[in-house]
């Protein structure tokens, strides 16, 4: 099936090995909360769950494919996270002192049960796009790695099989364990085929000459491609992602499944720089394959990674194709379980306990593992209906900032209601489907004011809105939209208002019981409040010293990484 023996015993020594870690930590679970939210995870464990949730092997497709057509700027197809990335050691903590099972619990807290069952119907559709699009990257690599002996929806279908056995056996305890094993895979399988395929163009020198002498209309070293990603675009889905990470759903787990708040941050934000390093090799794996392939055109992008792995790997060492191939798998198990549970959690406690309350844990654990099976299942179908990579990535930019607006004002703004919290949620994912229409874009495309700001592109001999004009308008839509109806319609009750700002500003202590999600613990006292407007109603708390160090450090950090690429591909 186009492996040799040998990466037939690697691969399969992983497959056995992590599912029956997954199934040892099942022991423990024994309720919802050791399901969903274990909160009992060090820095270490916590660092590779964030690395691993946030990794998986569509993106490495994804950013090689994109670099392969449009040069070092298809970075940004993964670093649009880069500038987020700080802000993560301030958003974990909020993150975990909310004291929830899932993010649906946040927007049930500060608006209405209402606005929990919307964010349910978002959180789920973000998690059957999320799963189909890892999935179908994935399974490109698989296909082009066994010169297609193994189909990319055979591959598709082994790889549920095995995350889902030990996910809904151990749940989010079994996820991070697994996420250490699956975390040093998963950066092995980031850096194995970069030094080869170097090597084979010429080293760094060899490939920036390649592509200078194959594409010499267009600089492909420029971080900035301007009509196509300029520094609006770079911006815009740079804000697109900082708004959004709060809103997806499986990001509770990654910043609160830690004993404290300062676990989640060092996993947060750790885990994700680790990521943005991975993506440099990506980038440079994809940048070399143009090289290496001439810029062929009948070479298809989406397996580019694969088709070089099969290539180089198998002379290099008997097992190392197995072992590349174990290490992709790893990260889409790693994030897959991951959100699954998420996905169970927000079925289970979020629509199901509501309507059916006072049943057994056991109850409740089964019917998290029939929904998180579904979702799977959903999920698989997306996977095979999608065209590519690229197409399922920028769907989940925007699915993903749909309840940003409502997430953010509620956070910032005591005035904020629930009725306000709808129309922001309408009125962005309204703007995202206007702004997607044909019919849309042809109105734009007939004014030249509309095409020399770039707010209409033509592919293909086709108009349509371009991704960031699309992101400015639906933000702006959901935050007017969300602030002008809050201001006229009924305030939120000022005592549930009171209790949730007093989760916000209290810290976790440490072997805290936890009762009742988004409550403080009996005998907490809640901490005062410390905001920059005392006398409005508006929530912008004072850092503490803390938080800002690790905010510069984040920054110093960003600065470190970009400069480290700009001296590799300059020097």
């Amino acid at each position: 099936m186009g492996l040799a023996t040998a990466d037939w015993i690697a691969l399969g020594g992983y497959l056995v090995g992590v599912t029956l870690l997954g199934i040892w930590a099942s022991r423990k679970v024994t309720g919802m909360a050791d399901f969903v939210m274990p909160r009992r995870f060090g820095k270490l464990m916590m660092l590779m769950h964030g690395f691993g949730t946030s990794t998986h092997s569509d993106q490495a497709v994804t950013v090689a494919s994109k670099c392969y057509t449009t040069g070092l700027s298809g970075i940004w197809y993964q670093w649009m996270w880069l500038f987020a990335t700080p802000f993560f050691w301030l958003i974990a903590p909020m993150m975990r002192r909310f004291r929830a099972l899932t993010t649906a619990d946040v927007f049930a807290a500060r608006y209405a049960p209402s606005v929990a069952i919307l964010f349910c119907v978002f959180g789920l559709a973000k998690f059957v796009v999320t799963i189909g699009n890892m999935l179908k990257g994935s399974g490109a690599v698989v296909e082009a790695c066994t010169g297609s002996a193994i189909s990319a929806e055979a591959a598709i279908i082994v790889m549920t099989v095995l995350f889902v056995v030990y996910g809904l056996a151990g749940g989010l305890r079994a996820a991070i364990i697994t996420d250490f094993v699956q975390g040093i895979l998963t950066l092995l399988f980031s850096f194995l085929l970069l030094p080869v395929v170097l090597n084979a163009v010429g080293g760094l020198p060899g490939m920036r000459t390649a592509l200078a002498e194959l594409s010499p209309d267009r600089d492909m070293l420029s971080l900035v491609t301007p009509g196509d990603i300029g520094v609006f675009y770079i911006g815009m889905i740079a804000i697109n992602a900082l708004l959004s990470v709060t809103v997806q759903p499986h990001n509770m787990g990654t910043c609160a499944a830690g004993r404290t708040e300062i676990e989640g941050a060092v996993g947060f934000m750790g885990g994700t720089f680790l990521k943005r390093i991975c993506t440099v090799a990506w980038c440079l794996t994809g940048l070399a394959a143009f090289a290496l392939y001439r810029g062929a055109a009948d070479v298809e992008p989406d397996k580019v990674y694969g088709l070089m792995a099969a290539e180089f790997l198998p002379k290099l060492l008997p097992g190392l194709l197995g072992l590349f191939l174990a290490g992709l798998l790893a990260t889409v198990m790693g994030s897959c379980d991951s959100f699954m549970i998420s996905a169970a959690g927000l079925v289970t406690e979020n629509l199901y306990r509501p309507v059916f309350p006072g049943r057994s844990e056991t109850h409740y654990l089964w019917v998290a593992r029939a929904s998180g099976l579904a979702v799977v299942l959903v999920a698989i179908g997306y996977a095979y209906w999608l065209s590519g990579v690229i197409q399922g990535l920028e769907i989940l930019w925007k699915l993903n900032a749909v309840m940003a607006p409502a997430f953010w004002l509620g956070v910032f703004w005591r005035g904020a209601t629930t009725s306000g919290a709808w129309a922001a949620t309408i009125l962005t994912a309204g703007t995202w489907w206007v702004t997607n229409l044909a019919a849309t874009a042809a109105f734009l495309a007939t004014s030249s004011f509309a095409k020399s700001l770039g707010i209409v592109i033509n592919r293909n001999d086709t108009w349509e809105i371009s991704t960031p004009w699309q992101m400015l308008a639906y933000l702006t839509a959901g935050f007017v939209g969300g602030i002008v109806v809050s201001l006229l319609t009924a305030k939120n009750d000022p005592e549930k208002l009171e209790r949730f700002f007093e989760l916000l500003r209290t810290p976790v202590q440490p072997d805290e019981l936890i009762e009742a999600p988004c409550t403080l613990p009996t005998g907490v006292t809640p901490s005062p409040r410390r905001v920059f407007f005392p006398a409005t109603s508006l929530e912008l708390p004072i850092p503490s010293r803390l938080a800002m160090s690790g905010f510069v450090v984040g920054w110093l950090l960003v600065f470190a990484i970009i400069g480290g690429v700009w001296w590799l591909i300059a020097s």
